[in-house]
């Protein structure tokens, strides 16, 4: 897409591809390494500000979505992706960069893990999820900048993060605010119905007798995430609640202390 020309870490996917190797690099072997014999950070301050600078972010970026498109003329059919220079088109290109920029933010969620030794939270789950959606996401925004086939599963990802942000930041207050986090055993709910939208909503191009999507490979590929993560977040939620394993900790205080 010329429309991406200059743009910050789009000239190449090796910048995307660095970041998220040394990333994992960090947060399975050196950050754990690095902290066997230290002391866990506390972090209280610096991740409540961090999270609801993210809650901050989600707002900001679900309305910037429903603004270039989701409110102002998609359809949730076929929205093929509009290259032109209009300021709407415009608008949605630079909330898709800012989306796939928010990733990277997002990985601090790890390594505040790392550096307060919750190594039992850098679970494959995480780290697979943090991994995987900057750099797909880097050939969304170089090639198809927009489209509501496109951007349905990041605006639901916004507005879920509005919701997952607000439980992190206000369980990052301190153990006097855990009361008000009884909802925390809907968080995986919340996903779970996110991952059915999405994989419902992207498979309608398969059912579509002439959807002129310019890019069919990503169709495939959302697809194909949507329905990984919804076989993931199963397991977990079956594991988790389900078995039981998590449900003493919810019995005491409705959170999950680990957190």
């Amino acid at each position: 897409d010329p429309r991406l020309e200059g743009w910050p870490l789009m000239s190449s996917p090796f910048p995307t591809t660095f970041i998220i190797g040394t990333y994992i690099y960090f947060v399975t072997s050196l950050g754990p390494k690095l902290m066997e014999n230290k002391k866990p950070f506390e972090l209280r301050q610096i991740m409540a500000c961090y999270n609801f600078s993210v809650v901050a972010l989600s707002l900001y970026m679900t309305y910037e979505f429903l603004m270039s498109g989701w409110a102002t003329g998609y359809s949730f059919r076929c929205d093929i992706v509009d290259y032109s220079r209009s300021p709407t088109a415009l608008r949605m290109v630079r909330t898709c960069w800012l989306y796939y920029f928010s990733k990277f933010i997002e990985l601090l969620d790890t390594i505040f893990f790392v550096l307060r030794k919750k190594n039992n939270q850098v679970t494959f789950l995480h780290v697979f999820h943090h991994s995987i959606m900057p750099w797909t996401w880097w050939f969304g925004v170089k090639f198809a900048a927009g489209s509501g086939l496109g951007t349905f599963h990041a605006l639901l990802n916004c507005i879920v993060h509005v919701v997952m942000y607000t439980y992190y930041g206000i369980c990052s207050l301190g153990p006097a605010y855990h009361k008000y986090l009884w909802w925390k055993k809907y968080m995986t709910t919340i996903q779970l119905v996110q991952f059915i939208m999405i994989t419902c909503h992207i498979g309608q191009i398969y059912m579509m007798d002439d959807c002129p999507y310019q890019y069919p490979i990503f169709m495939f590929i959302i697809w194909l995430y949507g329905s990984v993560f919804l076989v993931l977040f199963l397991h977990f939620w079956y594991h988790a609640y389900t078995k039981g394993k998590r449900l003493p900790k919810m019995a005491r205080n409705g959170i999950n202390k680990d957190q």
